[in-house]
């Protein structure tokens, strides 16, 4: 498995540079860090006494790796779960915050498992992922990487305005799928008519 810097800058060089998309309910991003992240952890780089736009704009690449280290791996304790989930998780709580946890939440009652869904990795979730990869260590990645999918889809469902990162213009697979299929064995993949059948419904 890749070091978790690896994948913080996987991640960095996934999420691209500035963008400040009105459609993003993140606002200004940079290397995906958002601006209301950069206020929550006062990183205020021009020193101006504020953190704004400005100072989103000044990140560098590997300050942002930093970022997903300390506090998207380890602060909400995705260290503690198995190895192979712990690629996807981290992608993902870049992503979507506390919401990757509460998709492996809800995978793990599927799978026979009593857990809150509160997206906070304590001690009955570790268990309860340590059980399940124990009993399907070749498949659980995959099966996080699935329901991953299925929630992005769900949420462009609900949102017209996010659709445009789950299907392309040209009507193949938008970022958020690409990217949760990139964790998953590709059998597991959606083919392009899979996909176009299930955003069919779409406007």
């Amino acid at each position: 498995m890749h070091s978790v810097q690896d994948i913080a800058r996987e991640i960095v060089a996934r999420e691209g540079g500035y963008v400040n998309d009105p459609d993003d309910p993140g606002g200004a991003t940079k290397y995906g860090v958002t601006l209301g992240t950069m206020k929550r952890l006062g990183l205020d780089l021009t020193g101006d006494g504020r953190v704004s736009d400005a100072d989103v704009r000044r990140l560098t690449a590997e300050r942002a790796a930093a970022i997903y280290v300390e506090h998207y791996f380890r602060g909400p304790g995705i260290d503690r779960l198995p190895e192979a989930l712990q690629p996807s998780v981290f992608d993902m709580y870049v992503n979507a915050g506390a919401n990757a946890v509460k998709v492996l939440q809800r995978l793990l009652n599927e799978m026979g498992h009593d857990l809150a869904v509160d997206g906070a990795i304590g001690p009955m979730t570790v268990a309860a992922a340590a059980r399940a990869a124990e009993a399907a260590p070749d498949l659980l990645a995959d099966a996080y990487g699935i329901a991953r999918r299925n929630y992005y889809y769900a949420l462009a469902d609900a949102r017209p305005a996010s659709r445009k990162y789950a299907r392309r213009r040209d009507g193949g697979k938008g970022g958020w799928i690409t990217r949760a299929e990139e964790f998953m064995a590709p059998r597991f993949r959606l083919s392009e008519a899979e996909h176009r059948e299930r955003t069919a419904r779409w406007a």
